[in-house]
């Protein structure tokens, strides 16, 4: 296993997907809304946005310090940790996004599950949402630190950088000819139907292509809003509970939003994976396919 250069590689993307995440939005308003902490010259600083880098540079630190500068032939104990999470990752999205593309694109989808999930996981440690702050721009007392997926703006930047690697891996080992065949081409056998039917098909594909095409668009509404609306549940749920019964009956409930945290990052994760294989692993299917067929005619 090249844990090494992997690992530097999933850091890497940290560092590139995250400084973006909790931009506030003009239009938010109400409790869903990041808060604004203050602003470094035009950019404004939100609560989820602190969180966030906060967060990463953590993960950043504990898997420098865990692997150590030098990996070792006998791993010590942070060393096998960081190699089993990673043979668990490469192991769960192998079969899905093809064993050419999985080298590329673990980076991305490791950090995609690694980040969500100490994200989501970090709105259940104490301070998150309790500590306040007075806000000198709107004169009310605003959360210190607050969990970035619980902030619209934090999902839809995790959607982005979705977006980017998506079409640099579907580019890199599909290609354009093969998307533009795989979404519009006739999927008929000329030889095998006849004319009229076979050119009537071609076009009924390029119209399922158009639906193609409006549900990859689409996925920049249905990935941040499911992120966002489980984990901002969650945590309205929580705060409910709390100010209702401070002691005891929050417990299950905690209890509940580990579970939630960890299928959410692992949902987000999977579904990107999907993405990446239905494109990128297309051709290894017919190459599996001729080969099996190769076999049986020998």
């Amino acid at each position: 296993m090249r844990l090494p250069s992997t690992v530097l590689k999933a850091i890497s993307v940290f560092g590139a997907a995250f400084l973006t995440a909790g931009i506030p939005s003009a239009e938010a308003s109400g409790g869903a809304a990041a808060e604004k902490l203050f602003s470094i010259g035009p950019l404004p600083v939100t609560n989820s946005m602190v969180t966030s880098w906060v967060i990463s540079l953590l993960l950043i630190i504990a898997i420098r310090w865990a692997v150590g500068r030098k990996p070792a032939l006998v791993p010590t104990r942070g060393q096998a940790m960081v190699e089993g999470i990673v043979s668990g990752i490469m192991g769960l999205i192998e079969p899905i996004v093809g064993k050419r593309v999985v080298s590329a694109a673990f980076p991305i989808l490791a950090s995609f599950f690694i980040f969500i999930l100490i994200q989501n996981w970090s709105g259940l440690l104490p301070g998150v949402g309790s500590l306040y702050i007075h806000s000198e721009e709107t004169g009310h007392w605003v959360p210190l630190i607050r969990p970035g997926n619980a902030d619209m703006n934090g999902t839809l930047a995790l959607t982005i950088v979705h977006f980017v690697a998506w079409f640099f891996l579907v580019m890199k080992f599909a290609g354009p000819k093969l998307v533009l065949k795989d979404w519009f081409g006739n999927k008929a056998n000329r030889k095998e139907v006849p004319a009229a039917i076979y050119y009537f098909l071609t076009l009924i594909f390029l119209f399922v292509g158009v639906i193609e095409v409006v549900s990859v668009m689409f996925r920049g509404v249905s990935l941040p809003f499911r992120l966002f609306g489980n984990v901002y549940g969650g945590e309205s749920l929580l705060t409910a509970m709390t100010n209702l019964v401070p002691w005891i009956v929050p417990i299950p409930f905690y209890l509940l939003e580990l579970l939630v945290g960890f299928v959410q990052a692992l949902v987000f994760t999977l579904l990107v994976s999907v993405y990446i294989g239905l494109l990128c692993a297309h051709e290894e299917g017919h190459d599996h396919e001729h080969g099996e067929e190769g076999e049986h005619a020998h």
